[in-house]
């Protein structure tokens, strides 16, 4: 059993290394590679990845859009950050600042956007009723994109905060790995040999929701859409070799059960709430292209069943020694 505690997970970031801006050019960030097989580490610039990656590898990655969700107004001193479909209505939504939206209050934005708290919910959130519904054109004006909290908000970088390969709408943050990818070199890659297919899984509470038990098992996962369509699960069960980009892909390739992938395809539809730590078997994933992420996160804790405890701390060591940019707009980690 797993005795691993949340403080296993925790690791001094200088500010200065949070990256606030993207670089560049897409590609033009900085890899660190990290080989399993002698624990070794390479430095080397994200368009330098073919070199790097298996030749027999197929590449997963996640085609999820994000969505405009962050409602704002009063020059941002009020918030709802809506989690939910924009299609639902009443949404669920976090809330800032929380007295402010308590169960029965009204918010009016505008003559004709209106917002009513329904419930009050566990972990803070709330069940909000928007008039007109949130799809509604007479939003856009209050709707902004859903950069985290360390991030400075710069609409100016929305489309450096979607990947190249985004297409279906529903994420409430970006799959980050694949933001350095280009077109370029997606078809370098393909020239190479190198194989990709995509998967969605929308990008909500369950990547991004803090950890607050010092007994990480006690953690509870919010569960996140994910779909899989035939063609992705015919290219994922001959695939010799898997490359996830990003935790996402990975928690979706995690979570298809053996039968999935069974002939005759179908698309297969659910909500995952998988937790990756330490002590999980893989089943899928090979190798993973990721982020460095916030500490005591479930991405770190995903990170580290793959690598081990010692060794994410010993990579992360050298980043920051490095100088290596963290966390969404940051530089990229292959580990093979």
């Amino acid at each position: 059993m797993d005795k691993t505690t949340l403080s296993d997970f925790d690791y001094h970031l200088p500010e200065e290394l949070i990256a606030q801006q993207p670089s560049d050019k897409r590609d033009h960030s900085r890899l660190l590679v990290y080989d399993r097989s002698d624990q070794s580490i390479q430095h080397t610039q994200f368009h330098h990845i073919g070199k790097h990656l298996p030749s027999n590898t197929t590449l997963v990655m996640n085609n999820t859009k994000v969505d405009e969700c962050r409602l704002q107004w009063e020059e941002g001193k009020k918030e709802v950050f809506i989690v939910s479909s924009m299609a639902d209505n009443p949404v669920t939504a976090m809330v800032r600042p929380g007295r402010q939206f308590k169960k029965g209050a009204q918010h009016q934005l505008s003559e004709t956007c209106r917002l009513e708290v329904e419930e009050v919910l566990e972990d803070g959130l709330r069940q909000c009723r928007l008039e007109p519904d949130p799809t509604d054109p007479a939003w856009l004006p209050f709707l902004h994109t859903p950069f985290p909290p360390y991030i400075k908000p710069n609409e100016e970088l929305a489309d450096r905060y979607q990947t190249v390969y985004s297409r279906t709408p529903g994420s409430k943050a970006a799959p980050t790995a694949g933001l350095h990818f280009t077109p370029e070199l997606l078809q370098g890659l393909q020239n190479q040999g190198i194989r990709r297919t995509e998967v969605t899984l929308n990008v909500g509470l369950g990547t991004f929701a803090p950890v607050k038990s010092e007994h990480i098992l006690s953690h509870k996962m919010h569960e996140e859409f994910f779909s899989v369509s035939p063609s992705a699960l015919e290219s994922i069960a001959s695939a010799k070799h898997i490359t996830a980009v990003g935790t996402t892909s990975c928690r979706t390739l995690e979570s298809l059960a053996a039968a999935d992938l069974l002939p005759p395809y179908q698309t297969v539809t659910r909500e995952t709430g998988i937790f990756i730590h330490p002590g999980y078997t893989w089943k899928r994933t090979n190798a993973l292209l990721t982020n460095f992420h916030l500490p005591k996160s479930t991405l770190l804790m995903l990170l580290a069943a793959l690598v081990g405890v010692e060794e994410w701390k010993r990579i992360y060591e050298e980043a920051i020694r490095e100088r290596y940019r963290f966390y969404s707009f940051g530089d990229a980690m292959l580990v093979l």
